[in-house]
């Protein structure tokens, strides 16, 4: 059992609470989704989380088989986290969490948001129609995080780390970055305000944001 509670239902919902339901938990597996990260990175992705409920969190997840312990290769030689193959079919379920809850009337849009959770949205909220006919590749500095992005064949792939010879650059903090994704700010504004950099063809940045559509809010 990854929790020392339990629902005591038979039920394989219950049972995915039992093992993914515990406070932070899920924010634990969001943040390992794009790729694995060492401790402190994902104490920079969790920052209202102390590190000791981190640290319980990681154990329960793999006790339970969702996460595992690595160690990079020479010269590094440090250690990270990283889901195993079933922690990442949490994907999806994760990815439709957040859709489900952008309908929200009560979404805290003023509370800070970090680049792993802006960078999935791009991923939960991508429309393939909108797609049609754009091949491009991106790279999106977001602080401290690189993202390479390359949408084709109606197709969105996002990885952690730098892009190979982008069509465009893109440095912002994550709150810019999201209020021009979700909150209509143009990308002109964020640029006049020095709140955002472009290289390269912007053209095919405005291409970008059109692909997520916000959907209407809950009744």
């Amino acid at each position: 059992m990854a929790t020392q509670r339990t629902y005591g239902d038979g039920c394989a919902i219950a049972h995915a609470l039992d093992l993914v339901g515990e406070r932070w938990s899920l924010l634990v597996v969001r943040e390992l989704l794009l790729g694995p990260k060492r401790f402190t990175d994902l104490k920079r992705g969790l920052p209202n989380a102390s590190p000791n409920v981190i640290s319980d969190r990681l154990r329960e997840l793999e006790r339970a088989g969702v996460v595992k312990r690595d160690k990079l290769p020479p010269p590094a030689s440090s250690h990270v986290y990283a889901l195993t193959d079933w922690g990442r079919d949490l994907e999806e379920i994760v990815l439709s969490l957040g859709r489900w809850a952008t309908l929200s009337p009560t979404l805290p849009r003023e509370d800070p948001i970090g680049a792993d959770s802006v960078v999935l949205s791009l991923k939960g909220l991508f429309d393939a129609g909108a797609a049609e006919g754009l091949r491009a590749t991106y790279e999106l500095r977001l602080g401290e995080d690189r993202f390479a992005i390359t949408v084709s064949d109606q197709r969105i792939d996002i990885t952690r780390g730098s892009a190979d010879r982008p069509d465009a650059t893109i440095d912002a903090d994550p709150g810019t970055f999201f209020a021009v994704l979700s909150d209509g700010r143009s990308i002109a504004d964020v640029q006049r305000g020095g709140e955002m950099t472009i290289e390269g063809d912007i053209d095919v940045v405005e291409n970008l944001m059109r692909l997520f559509p916000r959907p209407a809010a809950a009744r």
